[in-house]
Parts: structure tokens; C-alpha cells; sequence
């Protein structure tokens, strides 16, 4: 009976205990922050996800409208192709801006390319040199395969924010 008791008393224990720190943590930091700091929800680690295009200092709150200043920016619409998902589908609005050069795309950036006439939205997964130049090979966040190489040639957007 006495060691039920004592269980049941650790047990307790260790949950406040736990429990203080995590709300510790962010109290702290004052950030939400995934469980995993290595890994994001697609299976990317933290060196595969998006460029910060966009600053603190870009977005200004108001009591009725929220403003981000973006230079030269457009909005995107998306086919229902399922390759992105589920980051984003054909209810999604992207806020894209054109590449001025190859620097300005990174690998876990999404970049829209030219492919034989059709525009690809995907995932730059990697980033290297060939004797014709820099080349991004992409692939689709719900796709098994990667598209093969870019060229700076044919991408004509860098995706900097995802609108629900």
C-alpha cells in the first residue's frame, strides 16, 4: 500500500515537473516552437525550410488590417496538383517576388519554374555548380521524386509567404 502511494507521488511529481518547464520555456523565450528543433511537420530539418524574406519590421498591425511590406511583390494561385500538399493546394495565396539572381534562392525555398511551358511550384531541396552554371533540383513536398535540375533561367518567382 505504501509503495502505491509513493508511486502515485512521484508520478505527480514528475508531471508538475515537466509541466513547469515547459511552461518555463516559453515564458522564457516567449516563442512557439515545435516539440523537435530539427525536424518541421514535412520532414525537412531546419536547414530545408524557407528563406526569411520577410522581416518583423515588414509587417505593421492595425486593429483592422494587417500590412506587409513586400517591394515588387505578386500574389500566386495554385492548380490542384496534391504535389505540395499539404503545404499548399488550389485554396492557397502565395505571396511571391521575382529573383533578381541565383543567391536570392535558397535550398528549402518554394521557387516557381518554367518546365516545357507549364509553371511548377516546388521545393529547392538542393543547390550546386555544373560546368553550365548554379542549378536547383526541386521536388514536389508530396512528390517521391525530384524534378532534376532548374536553371536561374527559368524560375520566375521565390515564394515568401503562404496565405490560408
Amino acid at each position: 500500500m505504501k509503495i502505491i502511494k509513493i508511486s502515485r507521488i512521484c508520478l505527480i511529481f514528475l508531471i508538475g515537473f515537466l509541466a513547469a518547464n515547459f511552461v518555463n520555456y516559453y515564458m522564457v523565450y516567449g516563442l512557439e516552437a515545435p516539440f523537435s528543433k530539427s525536424i518541421n511537420f514535412l520532414g525537412y530539418s531546419s536547414k530545408d525550410v524557407p528563406s526569411d524574406f520577410i522581416t518583423e519590421d515588414d509587417i505593421i498591425i492595425y486593429d483592422d488590417k494587417i500590412v506587409i511590406k513586400i517591394d515588387d511583390a505578386s500574389i500566386g494561385r495554385y492548380a490542384p496538383t496534391g504535389s505540395m500538399k499539404p503545404l499548399l493546394d488550389q485554396n492557397s495565396n502565395g505571396i511571391r517576388i521575382i529573383p533578381k539572381s541565383e543567391k536570392d534562392i535558397h535550398i528549402g525555398d518554394i521557387i516557381t519554374f518554367e518546365d516545357k511551358g507549364s509553371l511548377i511550384i516546388h521545393r529547392v531541396i538542393d543547390k550546386g555548380t555544373d560546368s553550365k552554371g548554379t542549378y536547383f533540383i526541386t521536388k514536389g513536398d508530396n512528390n517521391e521524386i525530384a524534378d532534376g535540375r532548374v536553371r536561374f533561367k527559368d524560375i520566375r518567382y521565390v515564394t515568401i509567404g503562404i496565405l490560408w
